[in-house]
């Protein structure tokens, strides 16, 4: 069998892909055009194995999709690439529509042809899998609002979600009028190894060494749950091999933490494994001006995916988040070229509403 993922280079997509190629014996086809967040480091040893083929080549290009995709004929794709930082949509928003929506419709019609000429067997076992993010829900906007689920109507508000919501729409679509064998999974925020520092948790654990400000959006009150990205991996090769045309796959660990909970125990953890001789660095924590638009809440009811997968997050959020400090701490040696050359810490999503 071999197996097509997009954006295998990135930090879900490579956990993805050390994942498939530590657990299984198939061959994966990495499409990766290598954008600033990839990470070819990510793959270890697994980079030069034979068993992984890196594509170096753009989702939007139709030509290179029917290429990767006559070449190596896969049984199935994931699709992960794609723009995913919501400060960066505020910033620059044609990006996130021309990556996220174009390359997601093209990818869909370079494999819609590649699966319809598919014969037999081969075509009865073609699956395309989207991975998307819970953010396409809205925003729960109290503490005891339930929990999003695969029956929860669509309701973005940043540039990001709308073109993640955009893409989740086209690949129903084309599952509805052509056949297409495609599902979608829905997740929350990742956490791990391997995280581009402009999110939160890799932002602020760096920030903290460095004994920089730590920015916390308001009054740090937003409620994001908290997935480890080995969890979220695992979840998405199950459904790799066992999802269903048509199918909607929650995946979440049912651990929600607001902002300034997360940041003031990023500051604990760092306090544990590494003294600060100036002192605790919850002195660090500087309350800036709110994102445009910010979301409340987001929380995810995974029932339906666990029952469906057999899964269930292993990580909870104290261990996991140690972990990912002490990964951090280890590996400077990768933060400190994208902290020095490419990414310094500096606010994104500044514009003004």
């Amino acid at each position: 069998m071999t197996l097509l993922i997009t954006g295998g280079l990135g930090f879900i997509g490579s956990a993805v892909m050390r994942r498939l190629l530590s657990t299984t014996d198939e061959v994966v086809v990495n499409v990766d055009r290598m954008t600033y967040a990839a990470s070819p480091e990510s793959l270890g040893a697994w980079l030069g194995d034979r068993r992984h083929v890196h594509v170096n080549a753009d989702i939007c290009d139709i030509g290179a999709m029917r290429a990767a995709l006559a070449t190596h004929r896969p049984s199935r794709v994931m699709h992960l690439a794609a723009e995913s930082h919501v400060d960066r949509s505020i910033d620059g928003p044609a990006e996130f529509i021309r990556t996220n929506v174009v390359g997601t419709q093209v990818l869909l019609e370079a494999a819609r042809e590649y699966w319809a000429a598919l014969t037999g067997e081969a075509k009865d076992a073609f699956r395309f899998h989207h991975v998307s993010t819970d953010e396409v829900f809205g925003s729960l906007d109290s503490l005891d609002a339930p929990p999003f689920d695969d029956h929860t109507r669509y309701d973005p508000r940043s540039p990001y979600s709308a073109s993640k919501a955009a893409s989740d729409h086209l690949v129903r679509a084309w599952q509805h009028t052509y056949g297409m064998p495609n599902f979608v999974s829905n997740t929350t925020n990742n956490y791990g190894p391997w995280q581009f520092p402009e999110k939160l948790i890799p932002l602020v654990t760096l920030n903290a060494l460095e004994g920089r400000p730590l920015p916390v959006y308001g009054d740090g009150s937003n409620i994001r749950d908290w997935i480890h990205v080995e969890d979220h991996a695992e979840a998405l090769v199950l459904a790799l091999f066992h999802g269903v045309p048509g199918a909607t796959y929650c995946l979440g660990p049912r651990q929600e933490r607001s902002n300034l909970e997360v940041v003031r125990a990023i500051c604990a953890t760092l306090d544990r494994l590494r003294l600060d001789p100036a002192g605790p660095r919850e002195r660090l924590i500087t309350y800036v001006r709110d994102r445009p638009g910010h979301d409340f809440r987001y929380a995810m009811d995974p029932s339906g995916a666990e029952a469906a997968l057999g899964w269930r997050a292993g990580y909870d959020f104290e261990s996991g988040l140690a972990q990912t400090i002490a990964w951090y701490l280890d590996n400077e040696a990768w933060w400190r070229p994208i902290r020095d050359k490419r990414y310094a810490g500096q606010r994104l999503g500044g514009v003004k509403a």
